[in-house]
This record gives C-alpha cells, structure tokens and sequence, in this order.
C-alpha cells in the first residue's frame, strides 16, 4: 500500500487505533477457520459511521480491499484479508444505543459481543432469542454478516428473522439505511435482507436494529441416549412429526460426547453411540405436556436412558456441554475442521448414515454434532493439516458429504458462510443461473470490487462428481 494512501487511512482513526506492523497484524490474519491465513496491510478501529464512510472513500478512490471483521469466529475463512488492503475492526463501535420496549427493538453496533445483548433485554424481561455456539464471543455485526444460526433455531429461526433495520456504508462511502421498527413494510426490495448473510461483500454494516420477544415463562431440558445413532436421528423426525417443536432439539455422537465428557467431567456416559439434548420452553403447561410425549416418544425409538434436568442450573450446564462441543474436539488433535451440511429434516438419519460411511471410506476420524431438529448437522473431521495426504482425503470427503446434501435437497452450509472456503461448491447448490444472478448484484452495487474480495465467488468451481449412495 502507496505510504501517503497509509498515512491518510491511520489519519481517520488515529495512530492508537491503527495496527501497521506485522506484529500487529498478524493476529487478523486468520480466523478459525483451519489451513487459511492471510495478511492484511492496516488494520483499523473505526469509532463512528463517520470514521467508516471516510475509510471507504479513500479505499474507493485507490481500489483498496475491505474485510469487515468481528471476533474472528467465521469457519468458512470469510474474514480473512485474502487480497490485502484494509481489516476493518469494531472493537471501538461496540454500544447498545437503544432498547425500545414500547417497540421490541434493540439498536447497537456491529462490535456489541452477542451474549452482552441477551443479557441487557433479559433484564427488562425480553428475548433475543439467536445464540450461536460462539455468542459469549462473537458480535452481532458478524452474526449479521453470516446470517448466524444457533442451539434455538428450530423454533425461533435464525439472525435474519430478528433484523428490522441496519445503517450500512455502501462501497461508494454512501449510507443507506433500510428497515424500521415495523411490523409491516413492503416498500421495494427487502433490502435489509440482502445485507444480511452477505458476508461484508456488499458493504460495511455499521448499525442493526434487532427485534425482540417475551421472554418464555419456563423452560425445560432433557437428555436421551441411544446405542444406535440412526435411532437418535428418527427420534428427531418423530418428534417433529408428532407436531412439537422444542427450543432447541440437539445432537452429538459418541465421539463427541467422550469429548465433552473428558473436556468438562459432567457424567455423560462413555458407552452410547447417541445423545439427544431438547429443550422446551413457553407456557408452562404446554411445556409440561410436550416434554412428556417427548420423553415417550424417545423410550419407543430405542432410547436406552432419558433423564430430566432436575434443577435450572444444571440445564445450563447441559447447554454449556453442547456449546463446547468443538472446543472439546479441537483437544485431540492438531486441526479440527468443522462444517455444517444441512439437510431437510426428514433426512437427517441417511445425512447420519452418509457421514458414516465417508468416515470409513476415506479413514478419516469424524465426530459429528450439530442442530438436528433444522437439519443442520456438524460433521467434524479431526486431522493434521501438515499431513498433505491426509488432507487430500479429507477434501474428498467433504466433498462427497456436500454432494450427498445436496441430492438430499440440503445445502453445503446451513449457519457458517460460504468465505473463501466453500465457494468453489457454491454453484453447486444455487447453479449456474443462481451465480449469475449473484454476481451482477454484486457487480452493480461494488463494481471496483473492494468489498471482502475473493469470498463467494471462486475463482475455479469444484467439478461435481455426483456419488450413488444406497
């Protein structure tokens, strides 16, 4: 980057809010994603929309790229500064402006960590009810940008169900503001919907504005196990069958929960093959009704044991299990490489059996958890990126994991993004006309390109080799 383009950029911000060297910059270089890491040339601290609007004019005028990063949680290395140019940090933009009760709304900044807005409309007796597995880290403005799922999705859907409004800094430096505090608005194109799930490829979102629920009178949790995993899946398709939808309905293998079991010490038994974590909540006699066909329908399916959470606290940390689920994994190995093929959720015992038999196939060791009741399963495969055969084998079964989703009208990536990781895939899903139609948004609203380059749009597609699966 030109020195006096460096110069004018630190300018906006101020020195103590710019990273120029490599130290410094090497932190923003990647994010959780394995195998992928890339340095950016500045990283910058904005503190306003005004401090946005100036720094993208400048990278405008000298085709500067731009990442907009969070905490660096993505899994699809969507905030990795592959191009260079400028990381744009929100550490600094991290206020709750409002919360509206007479509305349901919250308006913060991108920067604000997920976990301090649940804790801020909690204590007004409201609900915001997204909570990805990273929301005690991750912000909101991240969680905007990859349309966040979470443990609750299946009841209560995922981030671009609760966003009313955002500010975003188009990349001409101009503002645009869509939505409101409405419960109705038709007026043109959704467009706050465009940005949201755009991975920073459209734009700069610099203020959101959430909406807001009740929070539920009671909630309660179970836990089932199973020595047949494809029986824990039927469990989840009865239980949707049988017209409940829980909370939360959760699923872990035996590798995982021999994980978290060591990770936390919580008395999760060593010897099943399956659990199922679902939770209730709402009116408490519904609750009470809906658990107890529960707990049935799981004893009729195979369930060796099931068990009630006697106490709030240990329903909590039952949900913390579930939450650690990758962090206990990456324990075992040197890179844990976990994805998110989703499936619909009559599917979920063959997405089950798929992931199974590419495991033996390919030798690879694969835990797998994830939010079974909406279809979107975790398959985590434990290996060593230094080991380039290994890594050759695990390409090649995720491959074949996507293409099995796929037939089973799933998707390669339910919560996690595209990035740079999953978009030679990506045509996979949408088609040559879907990228067609993806790419001349794109080009019409950043035509110079600056915004998170190289994310989405690959520069060679994966060839697809359809695979026959009994």
């Amino acid at each position: 980057m030109d020195t006096h383009v460096l110069e004018r950029l630190v300018a906006i911000t101020g020195t103590s809010h710019a990273k120029t060297t490599v130290a410094q910059k090497l932190a923003y270089s990647y994010d959780a994603t394995a195998n992928f890491q890339a340095m950016p040339d500045i990283v910058l601290s904005p503190s306003s929309i005004e401090d946005i609007k100036e720094i993208v004019k400048v990278c405008a005028k000298h085709q500067i790229p731009i990442v907009s990063r969070g905490s660096g949680t993505n899994l699809a290395a969507g905030t990795t500064p592959t191009s260079g140019g400028v990381v744009l940090l929100f550490n600094r933009m991290n206020r709750i402006l409002e919360l509206d009760q007479e509305n349901l709304t919250i308006t913060v900044e991108p920067g604000v960590i997920t976990q301090a807005i649940n804790e801020k409309v909690a204590s007004s007796g409201l609900f915001y009810p997204p909570d990805p597995s990273s929301m005690s880290i991750s912000t909101i403005g991240g969680n905007v940008s990859e349309n966040s799922g979470g443990l609750r999705g299946l009841k209560y859907g995922v981030t671009r169900d609760y966003v009313k409004a955002l500010k975003v800094v188009l990349p001409t430096g101009e503002v645009i503001t869509t939505g409101g505090k409405l419960a109705k608005d038709v007026a043109g194109y959704d467009l706050t919907s465009l940005f949201v799930g755009s991975e920073g490829t459209l734009g700069v979102i610099a203020e959101i504005t959430l909406g807001l629920i009740p929070e539920p009178e009671t909630k309660k949790t179970l836990l089932a196990f199973y020595n047949e995993l494809e029986q824990a899946a039927e469990t989840v398709s009865s239980i949707i069958a049988a017209k409940i939808v829980p909370a939360t309905l959760e699923f872990m293998d035996k590798g995982t929960i021999q994980a978290v079991e060591d990770f936390m010490h919580i008395g999760l038994p060593a010897d099943c093959e399956a659990m199922l974590l679902i939770e209730q909540d709402g009116d408490p006699a519904v609750v009470e009704k809906d658990m107890a066909l529960v707990h049935q329908l799981c004893l009729e399916l195979g369930a060796t044991s099931v068990q009630m959470a006697k106490s709030a606290e240990e329903a909590a940390q039952l949900s913390i299990a579930r939450r650690v689920a990758l962090s206990a994994l990456a324990r075992l190995r040197p890179t844990t490489i976990l994805e998110d093929a989703t499936v619909p959720r009559s599917e979920i015992a063959k997405m089950v059996k798929t992931i199974q038999q590419v495991a033996v196939k390919y030798d690879l060791l694969i835990c797998t958890f994830g939010h079974a009741g909406d279809g979107n399963l975790h398959p985590t495969i434990l290996t060593d990126e230094r080991d380039e055969e290994e890594m050759s084998r695990v390409e090649a079964a995720f491959a074949e994991i996507f293409d099995r989703a796929i037939q089973l009208g799933g998707t390669i990536t339910g919560e996690h993004g595209v990035g740079e990781m999953k978009s030679p895939y990506l045509e996979w899903k949408i088609g040559s006309e879907g990228m067609a139609v993806m790419k001349s948004i794109k080009q019409a609203m950043d035509p110079l390109n600056i915004m998170n380059p190289g994310k989405m749009f690959a520069k060679d597609t994966k060839k697809r080799i359809v695979v026959q699966h009994e």
